[in-house]
């Protein structure tokens, strides 16, 4: 007998994650988006099934970090040849390559396993707002989880259009008036409709 309750297939479903990196501490960031990755989020959780989410990152060239660590982090590689190891400052890994910052701190909070790899190729990191086609994927989480009436999924997302829909969402919301029930709800729970 099957222990399974419900759809499974639709807990196991994958859901696209946009994340705005503008003037976010990349600690904390790469720390939420390990989580996703993970799938720690869902309820169906389980440490070795591989059951997370794909996850956008705009914007990652406007990443900060706190403290001196804009002169003091370095970034090492090695070419496994003697006297190999090439020492990055943090500068200079923002100008050149933003996008391996957050890649190289998200894979450092996700388990060192057979997962971690499978977890950062959904990892899709871009230094400026423009997502390219893969912005159409991003699912949008609403309060009421639905999309809004000028949604169109042939549109290039970047960050700015999904803050700009946000926006227009929020004063949408602003505005409306709360609707009335035209009868009052029973107290047992069933209403007798189906």
């Amino acid at each position: 007998m099957s222990q399974a309750i419900g759809n499974t297939a639709l807990a196991y479903a994958r859901v696209w994650h946009h994340v705005d990196a503008s003037e976010r501490v990349l600690g904390k960031l790469a720390d939420k988006i390990a989580l996703v990755l993970m799938g720690k989020h869902k309820p169906i959780y389980d440490p070795g099934v591989d059951c997370g989410d794909y996850v956008l990152v705009s914007n990652a060239k406007h990443v900060v970090v706190t403290g001196n660590k804009q002169e003091q982090k370095m970034f090492y590689s090695h070419s496994m040849y003697a006297g190999g190891l090439k020492e990055t400052p943090y500068k200079d890994m923002m100008v050149r390559h933003p996008d391996h910052v957050i890649r190289h701190a998200v894979s450092g909070m996700l388990p060192k396993n057979r997962l971690r790899d499978k977890r950062l190729a959904r990892l899709r990191v871009f230094s400026g707002p423009h997502m390219g086609i893969q912005g159409a994927n991003v699912f949008r989480s609403w309060e009421d989880g639905s999309l809004p009436e000028d949604f169109d999924p042939s549109q290039i997302t970047t960050s700015e259009t999904l803050k700009e829909v946000m926006r227009k969402e929020h004063e949408r919301r602003q505005t409306q008036v709360p609707l009335r029930r035209s009868r009052p709800r029973p107290l047992g729970g069933w209403d007798g409709r189906i």
